[in-house]
């Protein structure tokens, strides 16, 4: 590796450990669910190209992000809720395996998009954005 490539990545290190250090729980919770977009899309690359190993790896990163995120309910919060939401984590989890010990895209593209619509709705529920201004009547 080159010195200014062994440079760079230590200064992507450095910025991803500052932003984890500097972030809120909901701005954790959002890089939780965009890590897990970004490997889903990774590994689906990796199972088109045939590198099944590699496509493992991604997964089972996937897999541990989804069981973080489930652990993260808090269920004295909305007990109602939290039981939906922990079930589609679970369906998530079932799809990312049935992709991996399949060699499916499909079980993939799924899992992305019902992580990304998760993500979206977390990001509209920000505490830290700013309200819209009201509309004067």
């Amino acid at each position: 590796m080159s010195q200014s490539r062994a440079a760079l990545k230590h200064y992507a290190a450095v910025q991803v450990q500052s932003t984890v250090t500097e972030a809120t729980p909901h701005h954790l919770t959002a890089l939780l669910f965009d890590g897990a977009l970004e490997r889903i899309a990774r590994a689906k690359g990796h199972l088109q190209r045939g590198e099944l190993a590699a496509k493992g790896e991604l997964i089972s990163a996937v897999v541990a992000i989804v069981g973080e995120l489930a652990g993260s309910l808090r269920r004295d919060a909305a007990p109602d809720l939290v039981d939906r939401l922990s079930a589609l984590y679970d369906y998530i989890l079932r799809r990312l395996i049935e992709a991996n010990a399949a060699n499916r895209v499909e079980p993939l593209d799924e899992a992305g998009r019902l992580l990304g619509a998760l993500a979206e709705a977390w990001q509209a529920i920000d505490p830290d954005r700013p309200a819209p201004l009201a509309a004067n009547g």
